[in-house]
């Protein structure tokens, strides 16, 4: 097992990771392998695909709880949001996040709700990318279907010189070795050629006429292993519509183009089925956000399922699927909950806390609320404008000129001075 290692991902944590979703990836393949005869690697990622969303479901529950109160929190945090509009020093902040806080623990969701999922989904995407792209490195069965071809070639008199002539066709040098007296580096060269084409497995026929039989039946086995419906699930859809085209393999053509239409479409769906929040304001800029956002995902998803591996794309229109049922159905269990209560439940929960630790059993919002009054009242007498002053001028004016009258609230005060500075004296 230790010379399988030599080309696998050296990315930092990505390369961790990869490696974990490649021994999944080679245990799938040794189950479809033994148990159906089955030897498929589209299969692979489509029993991939539910196994890691349902390892995530807890983080879906989550993220379709905090969509679904949003709509009872957002009016909530834009009332908090227009409060402090106009209020940027750091005492009006503190006040607006532990207000903000106390909307969120009310509603028992976090603020990252929304996007952790996303955030635990990216390094999936390219430590997935990785594993496809270097499949031979992770899956021992796809490795052995190369294995006797690449020695062969090592043996072979100008065999490695013509194999690093091949490697020099475009990209392919990101996803071989290094070390060309390595079997390994020989396979990851031919796994590469999928992506040139028939044309080059006939060159490698011509350079090598013994091995004729050999190159073709490895060619026909790799292209089982890949072809997934009318894909190859190792070739990037653009790849695919350019060779079909130039070659008249229009059911080519027309796979490679539904990976990219079903990833937006799916996507799409996706984004329809999540509890939406409306707003008719023109100024709300967090619904106009999330509208432009809901729109240029399907689009995204449909430009990286076009230039990435097939694979790529089958992973995330499988996702998408998968997606659909988990938010089917825990829409249906969130329709059924009573809010109210959760609520009621919620704060009953934050009073246990603050009584725990020793906090008197007030809102953090309330305490926040007397504060701001008392800091904004200090602010006040700091920044008064000019008009201001003179009203407060001819106001203490006014009150002086009617000390002398007798009955007046300016007199009585008068007494009342005179009476303190007799007791004193």
């Amino acid at each position: 097992m230790t010379g399988i290692v030599l080309t696998q991902s050296g990315t930092f944590i990505i390369g961790d990771i990869a490696r974990i979703l490649g021994w999944i990836m080679n245990v799938l393949f040794n189950f479809l392998d033994q148990v159906f005869g089955i030897q498929n690697i589209g299969l692979c990622i489509i029993l991939f695909t539910i196994i890691i969303y349902l390892l995530m479901l807890p983080l879906t529950i989550k993220q379709q709880k905090f969509s679904k109160f949003s709509a009872k929190m957002n009016p909530e945090l834009k009332a908090i949001q227009k409060k402090y509009a106009n209020k940027k020093d750091e005492m009006s902040m503190l006040a607006m996040n532990e207000e903000t806080k106390a909307v969120y623990a009310k509603y028992g969701v976090s603020p990252t709700g929304s996007c952790l999922q996303l955030l635990i989904q990216m390094p999936i995407l390219f430590a997935l990318y990785q594993v496809i792209m270097r499949v031979p490195a992770y899956v021992d069965g796809v490795k052995n279907v190369f294995t006797e071809l690449a020695t062969e070639i090592m043996n072979t008199a100008g065999g490695v010189e013509f194999m690093q002539e091949l490697s020099q066709n475009g990209a392919m040098t990101a996803y071989i070795g290094k070390d060309f007296t390595q079997t390994n580096t020989v396979i990851d060269i031919l796994y590469r050629l999928q992506e040139t084409g028939k044309a080059t497995w006939t060159m490698l026929a011509d350079q090598f006429p013994s091995m004729d039989a050999l190159i073709e039946s490895t060619h026909a086995s790799i292209s089982h292993l890949n072809d997934f419906i009318l894909i190859n699930i190792a070739n990037s859809p653009m790849n695919m519509i350019k060779s079909g085209l130039s070659t008249g393999q229009y059911l080519m053509v027309f796979g490679a183009i539904l990976v990219p239409v079903l990833a937006a479409l799916t996507q799409w769906l996706n984004v329809a089925m999540m509890p939406q929040q409306t707003s008719n304001d023109p100024n709300d800029t967090m619904a106009s956000t999330m509208k432009s956002m809901n729109i240029m995902m399907p689009l995204m998803s449909a430009w990286f399922c076009l230039s990435l591996p097939a694979g790529m794309g089958l992973y995330w229109i499988m996702g998408a699927v998968v997606r659909g049922i988990q938010q089917f159905l825990i829409n249906k269990h969130l329709d059924k909950m009573d809010i109210d209560a959760i609520v009621k439940k919620n704060i009953e929960k934050n009073e246990k806390l603050r009584e725990k630790k020793g906090l008197p059993p007030q809102k953090d919002v309330n305490l926040a609320k007397t504060n701001m009054r008392a800091y904004d009242s200090e602010k006040k007498k700091n920044h008064m404008t000019e008009e201001e002053k003179k009203a407060a001028m001819e106001i203490a004016t006014n009150y002086y000129k009617n000390a002398d009258k007798p009955g007046s609230l300016a007199s009585k005060a008068d007494m009342v001075r005179k009476f303190n500075e007799k007791s004193k004296k």
